[in-house]
């Protein structure tokens, strides 16, 4: 037994270890970006005015699938960008199956008759899915710059004014914008999705454009040119990230993406829990996929060494769900390897710096940056700070099976669909969901309540073996496990 015992032990050190070294990556971007904050920015100044009589042609892509809710408002909003119409293309890229296509058919052709250069792009299937329906516009569009935007996403009027200046260094190739929150305050999971979004478009984002690191264009909310797009080898759908995939081959060819966190782009959160679940399943199985595909070309590459290390950092950042599962599930039967071993736990406290670089790293995100945007004083900034922290800790505890499976399939290569994240549209303070959910309890659901029971019975066991080192850390997971069992226990049943 006690071979067993060490194998435990030297299995749940090596993934604490990795887990801390991920946790200092993040904390050396919270440096830099500090840094830079507090002195003068190194990146490329844009310039605050276009000249009117020099403006380049902008093809506005609006790919769609099954948006009923939300796309008569997305092209109602892209029709009322400030800026010429002769130079302004609008492709709504409508794949849709539903009722949809007939609303876009209509908006079309109403902002045509109002003389906006707009049209709709359908296909007859949906190969490469948003990949392919981006590609297939990019064959028709004449802009020499392409904007992107999803159906959620409503861009402030002045977007194209603010972001178009950047091309005038012909290095950038991308320019990428933050993320704002439409219905963040609408429920605990999108705060949790907010809060952890913050870090994301604020310290990740900014920090690694700062220090010339790579980064990513999000898939949404930013500005190609389209020479771009075509000299990194045009969009590919061998990934469910294509936007990732897309980023690194164009960085790779030498282009820069600047990133722009003082331009907000408003959209709305995934607010049901299976749409969050099946974005964040895409985002975790394509960051795999990228990472398999590229990680080898990157380190053939000519970059420097550090750079490679945060690609690397970068690609693999959903690995750390997987390590996360298997240390929770590995910290039940650590109660009895510790007795076994005598283990000594106060060395486990080296591991505390991962946890204080990460809050450090949250703080900055949103105490120092988003919330600022709001009207609210410092007390209940550090209170918001305070709940949403160990809430979005526990929540993501509870999404590491979903996530750990997404990863898995994404580096043994197992191909599945795009999986869309439905839109919704909130009124009268109702979300409208009819036709976009099923009512079926899948075995993933099941699973993560069997695993709610059991992080109980971790917590249960470290009480009766008065071995406390665990509790904390078994607690947040039958927290987390727990939330996520209900939430979507409750959206199946109830169909929200």
């Amino acid at each position: 037994m006690e071979i067993v015992y060490y194998i435990i032990f030297i299995a749940y050190s090596l993934i604490l270890i990795y887990i801390l070294l991920y946790n200092l990556i993040q904390l050396e971007l919270l440096v830099t970006y500090r840094k830079h904050k507090t002195q003068p920015q190194a990146i490329e100044k844009c310039q605050d005015r276009l000249v009117s009589s020099d403006l380049p042609l902008v093809t506005v892509q609006l790919p769609m699938y099954n948006e009923k809710y939300v796309a008569e408002r997305l092209i109602d909003n892209i029709c009322a960008l400030h800026y010429p119409k002769e130079k302004l293309e609008i492709q709504v890229l409508d794949d849709s199956t539903d009722e949809t296509l007939e609303i876009s058919r209509r908006k079309v052709k109403e902002y045509r008759q109002k003389g906006f250069d707009i049209h709709l792009v359908p296909r007859k299937n949906r190969t490469g899915f948003k990949a392919g329906a981006l590609q297939h516009g990019l064959r028709t569009a004449h802009g020499e710059l392409i904007a992107i935007f999803d159906a959620d996403f409503l861009p402030e009027p002045d977007f194209l004014q603010k972001t178009i200046p950047c091309f005038n260094n012909k290095n950038v190739g991308v320019v990428q914008t933050r993320w704002e929150h439409l219905n963040q305050n609408h429920s605990l999971i999108t705060e949790v999705q907010a809060f952890q979004l913050n870090v994301h478009f604020t310290i990740e984002q900014s920090a690694r454009c700062q220090a010339d690191y790579m980064l990513q264009f999000n898939g949404t909310a930013g500005i190609w040119r389209k020479s771009t797009i075509e000299d990194a080898g045009g969009w590919q759908a061998d990934t469910l990230t294509e936007d990732l995939d897309l980023s690194y081959r164009a960085q790779l060819r030498g282009w820069k993406i600047l990133y722009r966190e003082d331009i907000g782009a408003p959209a709305e959160l995934p607010a049901e829990i299976f749409s969050y679940k099946s974005q964040q399943f895409r985002w975790m199985k394509g960051g795999a996929e990228t990472a398999r595909k590229l990680m080898p070309v990157i380190w053939h590459s000519n970059l420097p060494f550090w750079k490679k290390v945060h690609a690397s950092a970068h690609l693999t950042a959903s690995t750390i769900f997987l390590l996360i599962f298997s240390m929770a599930v590995l910290s039940v039967p650590m109660i009895w390897a510790i007795n076994g071993l005598g283990i000594d736990m106060g060395y486990y406290l080296i591991f505390i710096i991962g946890v204080i670089a990460i809050t450090f790293t949250f703080y900055q995100a949103n105490v120092g940056n988003a919330y600022n945007q709001t009207k609210i004083s410092y007390p209940r900034k550090i209170w918001r700070f305070l709940v949403l922290f160990p809430a979005f800790m526990a929540l993501s505890m509870g999404l590491s099976l979903h996530n750990s499976l997404a990863v898995i399939q994404g580096y043994r290569g197992k191909k599945s669909p795009f999986i869309r994240t439905p839109k919704i549209s909130l009124k009268n303070n109702v979300y409208s969901t009819s036709g976009y959910l099923n009512g079926q309890i899948d075995k993933g659901t099941m699973w993560e309540g069997f695993f709610c029971l059991y992080f109980i019975f971790g917590v249960i066991m470290g009480l009766l073996t008065q071995n406390y080192s665990m509790i904390v850390l078994h607690i947040f997971l039958a927290t987390g496990f727990g939330l996520i069992f209900y939430y979507s226990l409750r959206s199946k049943i109830s169909g929200y």
